[in-house]
Formats: structure tokens, sequence, C-alpha cells
């Protein structure tokens, strides 16, 4: 057994449905949280970097985490919709090398438990203005934590249960993209995890390397190799993720999100946010105002 899919916890969001129209049609969108998306009504389209889906009755789509996507109706659309976070030990995300947005056959299950977790979990829909000036997302996203943790026993297992069995059914699809290698070293993992929490201090890689008593250029090509890209790629690639969060939930300014991602100035912070997303973060904090409505 793998215990490294296994060790994930998922923070269940929203769950609702909706009947959505032409107002549903947003461009580059990127989100630290993951969608599904079952459609039983009319049609849209999902496009992502590299793939466009429509949106069918009898579908599931799912959109991981950080992906860049556009999403439109032309006339109207009904659907069941999950939005969650993923959080792992290691800050690998089970769709690191899938970001895309996938499609798959809804099963008569994959429907009954779509309804089942809007069952269980309900209240969960987006009820909220889509003005800024109405409401501070860091209380918003807190309001939705303070939910899960209300939440039996019974019921936090039943929802980990549905998320989790949705997610595998894209793990077992054509569309996901199984990368084949050897176990990843402790000493690369152990680099994940030291980035993942010290995002905020000074990352070298001659210091990752000397940490896992490795010459940085071993270090480097060994990280590579496991990780499908270099130690400082990756810690910039975390430090932007990790941004992108903070400006969706909550209300500091660019500058004080600079710092806490690690960047010593804000105009370096925002070359590298551009060069990674494709969007500037006064445009994307801007452009991300207006997705609490968001399906």
């Amino acid at each position: 057994m793998n215990k490294r899919i296994l060790s994930r916890w998922f923070s269940l969001l929203n769950v609702d449905y909706v009947k959505l129209g032409t107002k549903w049609n947003y461009a580059c969108v990127i989100s630290p949280y993951y969608r599904l998306y079952y459609i039983d009504d009319g049609n849209g389209t999902i496009s992502g970097s590299n793939t466009t889906l429509t949106l069918q009755k009898g579908y599931i789509y799912l959109i991981p985490s950080f992906t860049l996507c556009n999403l439109k109706c032309e006339n109207t659309l009904g659907q069941y919709f999950i939005q969650f976070f993923e959080e792992s030990a290691d800050g690998i995300s089970l769709f690191q090398n899938n970001r895309e947005p996938m499609k798959i056959l809804a099963s008569e299950l994959d429907i009954a438990i779509f309804k089942r977790l809007l069952k269980v979990n309900p209240g969960r829909g987006i009820n909220r203005s889509d003005n800024p000036e109405i409401y501070e997302k860091n209380i918003y996203y807190k309001e939705y934590q303070e939910l899960n943790n209300r939440q039996s026993v019974a019921t936090q297992m039943e929802t980990q249960g549905i998320i989790q069995q949705l997610l595998s059914r894209f793990l077992n699809s054509s569309t996901f993209k199984k990368k084949e290698h050897e176990p990843i070293p402790s000493t690369v993992l152990n680099a994940v995890s030291y980035i993942q929490i010290n995002l905020k201090n000074q990352l070298r890689v001659i210091d990752l390397a000397k940490r896992a008593n490795q010459h940085p250029d071993y270090f480097s090509r060994l990280f590579l190799k496991h990780m499908g890209t270099r130690p400082i790629t990756y810690i910039n690639e975390k430090r932007i993720e990790r941004a992108q969060y903070l400006i969706i939930t909550t209300h500091i300014s660019l500058d004080q999100v600079a710092v806490e991602v690690g960047y010593d100035t804000t105009p370096y912070f925002s070359k590298i946010f551009k060069k990674i997303t494709g969007l500037t973060p006064g445009k994307y904090t801007v452009q991300n105002k207006s997705y609490s409505d968001l399906g």
C-alpha cells in the first residue's frame, strides 16, 4: 500500500447544487483548492493550458489545485460542485503532474455520493455577495474551517471517504498521467518538508544539500530526478502557491504577502509571480475578488 497517497487530508470548503447562467464566465482562474463538478443539465466549457473540455450532462470534472483554467456557460448549466483544500505531510500534491482539467463519465454511485456529501454537509454553498467590500476573505475561510471543526467524527470520516472515492476515479482514469519512478529518497522528502515549513526564510540549495549531507550538484540532480524540477524552481513554485493562498484567503497587502513567502522585495516577488502564473499579483488579486460566487 502506498502510504504517501493515504497520508492526505482534504478540507471541505463548499458543496452545493447550483443553476448557472451566462454570468458564469471567468478567464484565467487559478485557485489554491480543488474543484469537482457533476453536470446534470445544460453545457459549458472548461479550458486549461493545453486542454479544452465540454461540460456535459452525466460527466464529472476535476480541476486540481493551482490549475490555470477558463470557465464558461453559454446558456444554462446545472452543476453539483465540491471545493476543498488538500493537505499532505510531504507537501507533494496528489495531482502535481496533472495540472489540467480532467473528465470522466459518472457512474450511478458517483452521482449518489455527490448527493450524499451535500446531504451530510448542509449549508456549505456560496451565498455571499461578490463585492469584496462586504466581507473579508480570511473571515470567510475561517468560517468554513470552523464548520469542519464542528463536524462529528462520523461526518468527518464520511466526508473524507467521499472526496477520496471521487478522486480515485480520476487516478484510475486514462486522463491521469501516472509517472513511474522509484520511491522518493528520504533526503528529498525531508528537503521538500523543510521547504514547505520554511518558505518565509532564506532557502538556498547549498544549505538544503548540506542538511542532506550531499554535494549540491548531486543533491540538485537527485531532486530533479524525483521531483521533476530543480530545487530553486520548486522553491519558487511553492512560494507562489502559498502567495496565491494568502491573496485569496486574507486581506494583507502584497508587500506583506511577499515577505510572508520569503521575497525581500515586492518587485522581485511580482516578477516571479507573473512568470509562474501568467498574472501579476495585483491582477490576480483583483480577479479573485470576483470569484466568491464561483461554482
